[in-house]
C-alpha cells in the first residue's frame, strides 16, 4: 500500500477527483500494449498515420 493511501485526505480526493493514480497506470499500461504491438508489428496501430519519411526540401 502507498503512503499516501493511508492519509484520510487521500480518501477524500479519491471520491472528489476520482483515483488518478489508478486512471494514470490503466493509460500508461494501454500505452505500453500499443507500443508493444507497434514495435512488433511495425505498422502503426489503426486510425494513426505513419510520420513522414521523405527528408524535408533543403533550400532552392
Amino acid at each position: 500500500m502507498a503512503v499516501w493511501q493511508e492519509a484520510p485526505i487521500y480518501d477524500r480526493l479519491v471520491t472528489e477527483r476520482g483515483d488518478v493514480p489508478a486512471q494514470v497506470r490503466r493509460e500508461a499500461e494501454h500505452a505500453l500494449r500499443t507500443l508493444e504491438q507497434v514495435m512488433r508489428s511495425g505498422l502503426p496501430p489503426l486510425g494513426m498515420h505513419p510520420q513522414q519519411t521523405q527528408p524535408y526540401p533543403t533550400g532552392p
